[in-house]
């Protein structure tokens, strides 16, 4: 018969068997599924931050906390739905066909924080899309608000602090690089009423946050912006840049196809849907009854197709190829 081992004698049996540290595990993720992160709670005080760009000496002041208190502090109560900071990845390498970009977004509720973040091997772009939003890198304080863009670069910590009154939603794009580059704050506002960062096309205007003009490895971004009843032209592809695109107002459609006998990626967008677009794709869009916006953010050789190629801001050609051996038809 079959007797019960003692939690002693377990132990005995354990003694000598090596033990494996177990480091963190990848995750595979179909395309339809989300990996959110949940991380919290910090109950920093915001109503009083630093402003923007502020210089600190530590990093990340706001997350000391007293150690030496002699009365308790207050628990708090954590709800399954509640939380402080949040992020969920929409798309990586290992869950799509692209080669360098990952695409997610950041939640920051009111008064909300994170802990540390950082990519060892990835620079990053993040773009505030509602609210605002302060971010800690460098040992700096950057304040994000309506279409602002930070870029952080590879192995450089930075922490998300809300507002007092404000949530946040961030979107970040992130790609593999090997050199590290100043952080680079562009501010929308600013953007928007330089013609040197605009390039007008007809019914559409694109503007350029983050360019060639500001260092980086692999990524490139901004914003375009369709007049209604409007539609890329003429339709391109590259052979040097992966992309996605990330719809962030309005309603419109696009099309991911390597030709015409295999267009079947056809779909309907709005507010927050995306479409990643791999090499040798082209990639049409187009606006219904209202402004569409978008982001674009490339990854790969840093240029913009109107910069190098005058055809497509003239609308001379049927379709254009672009990269090291480009040409058009």
């Amino acid at each position: 018969m079959r007797g019960r081992v003692s939690y002693a004698t377990r132990r005995r049996w354990d003694i000598g068997r090596p033990i494996i540290p177990l480091g963190p595990l990848p995750v595979l993720l179909p395309h339809r599924l989300n990996c959110s992160r949940h991380h919290g709670p910090r109950l920093a005080q915001t109503a009083n931050r630093p402003e923007t760009n502020e210089q600190t000496d530590d990093p990340f002041p706001h997350t000391s906390r007293a150690m030496n208190a002699s009365t308790p502090l207050p628990a708090h109560l954590l709800r399954a739905a509640d939380s402080v900071f949040q992020y969920t990845e929409k798309c990586s390498p290992a869950t799509s066909n692209l080669n360098w970009l990952t695409y997610g977004w950041y939640r920051i509720p009111v008064g909300g924080a994170s802990g540390q973040l950082g990519h060892a091997n990835e620079e990053t772009l993040l773009f505030c899309l509602r609210g605002s939003v302060r971010v800690e890198v460098a040992g700096q304080t950057y304040r994000l608000g309506y279409y602002d863009t930070l870029y952080v670069p590879l192995a450089t910590p930075y922490r998300f602090v809300g507002e007092a009154d404000s949530g946040a939603l961030v979107v970040a794009c992130r790609a593999t690089a090997e050199k590290r580059h100043p952080v680079h704050h562009s501010r929308w506002e600013s953007i928007r009423q330089d013609e040197a960062r605009i390039r007008h096309l007809d019914g559409k205007d694109v503007f350029l946050m983050f360019d060639v003009s500001e260092p980086a490895d692999r990524l490139l971004a901004g914003y375009t912006i369709y007049q209604p009843h409007t539609r890329a032209w003429p339709p391109h592809n590259h052979t040097d840049q992966e992309e996605v695109y990330i719809f962030t107002q309005g309603h419109g459609s696009i099309e991911v196809y390597p030709d015409e006998e295999h267009k079947t990626f056809v779909h309907g967008v709005g507010p927050l849907d995306a479409a990643t677009i791999p090499l040798l794709n082209y990639h049409p869009v187009f606006s219904q009854d209202e402004e569409l916006h978008f982001i674009w953010c490339l990854a790969g050789a840093r240029y913009w197709i109107g910069d190098k190629h005058q055809e497509f801001m003239d609308a001379s050609v049927d379709q254009l190829t672009t990269g090291p051996d480009s040409g058009s038809t």
